[in-house]
């Protein structure tokens, strides 16, 4: 089974209003080429570092004016649309970053929060805290969307192969990382790190991304790109403008791959290591 999808590069503004206005176009282009699945990336709602200037923005996931604007353009088109995720306030009223699945009737049919949040202190000096702003999820989802299983990560989820395994011991076919990577971080693994989740699991991984200078200041890394279960690039953008990545998915290949080198059967339980003195 051939499947077209769409996959978005943004770079996201810092209002609703505008980042609205910066991906519609772009989902639109890639309907217009055939794509009837289309998925954005990370934070395609609103991008600001400045959590002060932020907090005040976010609204309940069902209230954010970009996440409406997508359900209504999903129906008028008839397509599926994930997006990557969305920066919105819980409902205990602390933030997340979430995932949100739209039907081609524009209804949210699912949901995920960020598992795994980027603390972290590169060599470059670049810091970031993720979790001083958003809380982070507790559960994996894998989900029927069209005609593929579909399994739900988000950007730094990426490093943690145990979350896209159990994923695909889910069912998963298709395995999704929207990502607003930073650039010192996508130089050097981006892509490696997607095509070795592709080879670990036998499954298509699809990454949108951000990419370019931001007005918040950062700095995103994006060469969207779609990876086959072997492993295997079927496309990508080789930029960080904005753009549209539409590639076509036989299904029959995740089988095949999973067939051929049955990773996802053949493990193995183990003790953890022992500690010799």
């Amino acid at each position: 089974m051939s499947l077209r999808v769409g996959l978005i590069q943004t770079r996201t503004p810092a209002t609703h209003a505008a980042a609205l206005a910066h991906v519609a176009p772009l989902v639109r282009e890639a309907a217009a080429q055939g794509a009837t699945f289309v998925a954005t990336p990370e934070g395609t709602n609103i991008l600001q570092r400045d959590k002060a200037a932020l907090l005040p923005q976010l609204t309940a996931l069902e209230d954010d004016p970009v996440v409406r604007g997508l359900q209504a353009l999903a129906n008028e088109l008839s397509i599926g649309v994930l997006i990557g995720s969305a920066l919105v306030k819980r409902e205990d009223g602390k933030a997340a970053n979430r995932s949100a699945l739209i039907s081609p009737r524009g209804e949210i049919t699912a949901t995920y929060d960020k598992i795994h949040m980027f603390d972290v202190d590169l060599p470059t000096g670049e810091t970031a805290r993720e979790s001083a702003v958003y809380e982070p999820g507790d559960r994996a989802v894998a989900v029927q969307a069209a005609e593929m299983k579909l399994g739900l990560t988000i950007c730094y989820d990426v490093r943690f192969p145990a979350l896209y395994r159990a994923l695909a011991l889910a069912g998963a076919e298709v395995i999704v990382t929207p990502a607003a990577f930073t650039r010192p971080t996508g130089e050097a693994h981006w892509e490696i790190l997607l095509r070795a989740r592709a080879i670990e699991t036998g499954s298509f991984v699809l990454a949108p991304a951000q990419g370019g200078f931001h007005e918040d200041g950062r700095g995103t890394y994006g060469r969207t790109i779609a990876i086959g279960p072997w492993g295997e690039v079927h496309g990508k953008l080789d930029h960080d403008e904005p753009g549209v990545l539409v590639v076509d998915l036989d299904l029959a290949a995740v089988g095949k791959a999973r067939a051929a080198i049955p990773a996802l059967a053949n493990a193995m339980a183990f003790e953890a290591p022992i500690s010799i003195p």
